[in-house]
């Protein structure tokens, strides 16, 4: 509604910052917003704009705020943010990635007003982001996703299920359950490795791809395959770092 914030004079958010941890469909949340409000939407993951040659880290940033203001009404989205905009004079930051740092504190100062461009970022880190990106008139909004409860994890299982040729025996709720801390992606990996068990069944039980075929409508993915998916995405999630990965077979 930018002509009812005109008239009551009070000026649109330039920026939104969204930080939690990884999965938690930060950038999904973004795309729903541009889709939302009809507007184009520009996705920018930061390191993608970090390069070894002078200037043209910055070059990308002007460049990306360019097509943005052509393409008003436009959602810039930056994911992992904090590569691009870490806090300046830390150490192991260099001049370069300063420069871009301050390049993006003068587009969203605006020289060049931002009419019909909306700023949204997503980090892990909130603690890595300068603190001068933090201050009113830059991203004005700072919002906290967090890890999805009970009831929004059974709810990510309904529209994953909806999907799945599942057995009437499977407890969604009890699923839901088991995977307290779970992330919205580590709920689509439990989802996709459930269907992954039965293909593995599948595989071993029939030689051929035809053979296969013929039997597909007799595949069903049962609490098992839940249950044994879900000690499988646990187990993943679970490994520190340094430890050997062992890439399951299963997805």
């Amino acid at each position: 509604y930018p002509d009812l914030y005109t008239k009551l004079g009070h000026s649109i958010p330039k920026g939104i910052l969204m930080h939690g941890p990884s999965g938690t469909g930060k950038t999904m949340l973004a795309k729903a917003v541009a889709t939302e409000s009809e507007a184009n939407f520009i996705s920018v993951k930061g390191p993608e704009l970090l390069s070894k040659w002078i200037g043209e880290s910055e070059r990308g940033v002007r460049e990306i705020f360019r097509r943005a203001r052509q393409a008003a009404p436009c959602v810039v989205f930056f994911d992992e943010v904090d590569s691009i905009a870490p806090i300046r004079g830390m150490e192991g930051v260099n001049a370069g990635t300063e420069r871009m740092v301050s390049q993006l504190l003068t587009e969203m100062d605006g020289i060049q007003e931002l009419n019909g461009v909306v700023v949204i970022a997503a980090t892990n880190r909130l603690d890595m982001i300068d603190t001068a990106l933090l201050r009113p008139g830059r991203f004005d909004k700072i919002v906290f996703v967090p890890k999805p409860d009970l009831t929004t994890r059974l709810k990510i299982l309904q529209i994953y299920a909806k999907e799945k040729p599942i057995t009437t025996e499977v407890n969604l709720q009890r699923i839901a359950e088991l995977t307290d801390g779970f992330s919205g992606a580590d709920m689509s990996a439990v989802a996709n490795t459930a269907v992954s068990l039965v293909l593995h069944e599948y595989l071993q039980k029939y030689s051929t791809p035809e053979d296969a075929a013929k039997h597909a409508t007799e595949a069903f993915v049962t609490m098992k395959h839940f249950e044994d998916a879900v000690k499988k995405i646990k187990t993943q999630r679970d490994m520190k770092p340094g430890e050997k990965v062992t890439l399951s077979q299963y997805r």
